[in-house]
């Protein structure tokens, strides 16, 4: 195959057991690492500025574990005590689990969406509609919960900003897939490097996502590679190009084959 090299735009996999380890195993390619986008905490005289007071809410609505470090980070900056009386409502039991870091984790008052989805969360929202609710969100969010459409009054608290990773303009960027999953990561691509030639320098785009994949597009960019049904997941959409790929390699490589037995006859 003409693909040796990938490029993942996001932080390391933790775990060896990534899926994005098994492309190399199984199709002898590299794949690296390195996020094209970074989060940014507001300072507190930044967040002071949409006139939100902490104290006037009795719940919060986590959907990541970024907006959990925000708001307790902004807390502690504002100086304002957490009650322990604050309910806590997660989009996932992972995000919730995440709370002990800066909690005593009791269930009476940490609710979370046993399938990991908003239409899981939303039911237990309805059921303490009384509270006030706080939703930590980041300056350009694509929400997860559309708490308006059931009737539920909340305040989205901008706590965090995305912003560019600049590529160093003196590593080599030798990638033959290149792989985005944020609309802020397609920009970040075209600030580091705003001749990007896809057809010219023979890169592929492997994305996800509705407005990544707008993004790509309004950018004069195309897609090559993207998620479906039967490949979910960005490791497996690109495994199955990996496989396609192969598949024609070898077929090229029977029919010369062929056609070289044919020409010595």
């Amino acid at each position: 195959m003409n693909i040796k090299k990938i490029l993942v735009s996001q932080p390391k996999p933790s775990s060896e057991k990534s899926p994005y380890y098994n492309l190399e195993k199984d199709y002898g390619v590299t794949v690296e690492f390195r996020p094209f986008i970074k989060v940014e905490g507001l300072s507190s005289k930044e967040f002071r500025q949409q006139k939100i007071a902490l104290s006037d809410y009795t719940a919060v609505i986590f959907t990541a574990r970024t907006a959990i470090d925000h708001y307790f980070r902004l807390a502690k900056e504002l100086r304002f005590e957490v009650p322990e009386t604050m309910k806590y409502f997660c989009i996932s039991e992972v995000v919730a689990r995440y709370l002990q870091t800066y909690i005593v984790y009791r269930k009476r008052k940490i609710f979370f969406s046993e399938n990991g989805m908003a239409n899981g969360l939303i039911p237990l929202i309805e059921k303490h509609k009384k509270e006030s609710f706080l939703y930590p969100v980041a300056d350009v969010h694509d929400s997860k919960l559309n708490l308006e459409a059931h009737g539920l009054e909340n305040t989205k608290a901008v706590m965090y900003r995305t912003v560019s990773n600049p590529f160093p303009k003196d590593e080599p960027f030798d990638y033959d897939i290149v792989a985005l999953f944020t609309p802020s990561g397609v920009k970040s691509l075209l600030e580091s490097f705003p001749d990007f030639n896809q057809e010219k320098n023979g890169k592929l785009l492997a994305c996800m996502g509705v407005k990544t994949i707008e993004e790509v597009k309004n950018s004069g960019l195309h897609l090559d590679i993207t998620t479906s049904p039967e490949h979910p997941s960005m490791a497996a959409a690109i495994a199955h190009h990996l496989e396609q790929a192969k598949k024609a390699e070898e077929k090229e490589a029977r029919k010369a084959a062929r056609e070289a037995k044919k020409a010595s006859k």
